[in-house]
């Protein structure tokens, strides 16, 4: 199937490892130019060599904090200006510590929207004027199962990736005539390094194996098994393609069943940065 990506430029944040990262090769493997950034020099620049490797277009990698709004300016700016133009961006964040709503003082709250919300708004509010530029355009913002259904425990995700939720919902309308479509898309468990990271403490304290603590982790899901990077960067890649002109608002879930089950995860037995 041709998603008719080949030559549109896409803008990854957090496109180091993990979900970003795997988008980034899913669009970069469909033809699409793609401009990834981070803050860890090391593994952005292993990142690069990845994506080159199998790119059929331009890689572009950038060292930015998106906590801080002219980094994510200045990053948006010069990959339009680098590459021509920009037809998707990905607001792509990391993620806060897990806890119950008492937990965290009113720092620990303000910490996580610097972290999960106010990056996701700037990467949007930053690439917005250049998809209207050339009306057309894919905004994908990456959430979490927990801006669909609260997770007792995961109160900082719930709070935050909902306010992410509701921002795009604002922009349904706003963009209605412009050409842009805006989506959310909602994984539960999908392996990526805090997964791997969770799942080894968890071994490491239990005397068993990652493998073992990746089946418990994921006893909720009805598919019973976690999420495969592949799986879940396809379901961008379609976001973002030509074929999906129609879809537009959504919350796309990928989370093996979990929400419409409606058994909701433990994860007191995480240490509580496991996620982060």
């Amino acid at each position: 199937m041709d998603l008719g990506l080949t030559g549109r430029v896409a803008a990854i944040g957090g496109g180091s490892s993990g979900l970003g990262l795997a988008i980034a090769r899913e669009l970069a493997r469909e033809g699409a130019d793609v401009a990834i950034c981070a803050r860890d020099p090391d593994r952005l620049a292993a990142a690069v060599r990845e994506l080159r490797a199998i790119a059929r277009g331009q890689v572009l990698g950038a060292r930015v904090d998106l906590q801080r709004d002219d980094e994510t300016r200045r990053w948006i700016d010069g990959t339009a200006e680098r590459l021509g133009r920009l037809d998707i961006a990905v607001a792509n964040t990391g993620g806060p510590p897990l806890g119950h709503p008492t937990a965290f003082d009113v720092a620990g709250y303000r910490a996580a929207a610097d972290t999960v919300l106010y990056p996701a708004i700037g990467v949007a509010l930053a690439a917005l004027p250049h998809l209207r530029a050339r009306g057309w355009g894919r905004l994908l913002f990456i959430a979490s199962e927990t801006a669909v259904r609260p997770v007792g425990d995961l109160t900082l995700s719930g709070v935050f990736r909902t306010g992410i939720l509701r921002f795009a919902q604002g922009l349904v309308t706003e963009l209605a005539a412009s050409g842009i479509t805006v989506n959310v898309l909602a994984p539960a468990y999908i392996r990526t390094p805090p997964v791997e990271r969770a799942a080894a403490g968890l071994a490491a304290r239990r005397g068993s194996d990652v493998e073992t603590e990746v089946r418990r982790m994921v006893r909720h899901i009805p598919l019973g098994r976690i999420g495969a990077l592949h799986e879940f960067a396809a379901v961008a890649a379609f976001l973002a393609s030509e074929r999906a002109g129609f879809v537009h608002g959504t919350v796309q879930l990928v989370d093996g069943g979990a929400c419409a089950a409606g058994a909701l995860p433990s994860h007191a037995e995480f240490d509580r940065d496991a996620f982060v």
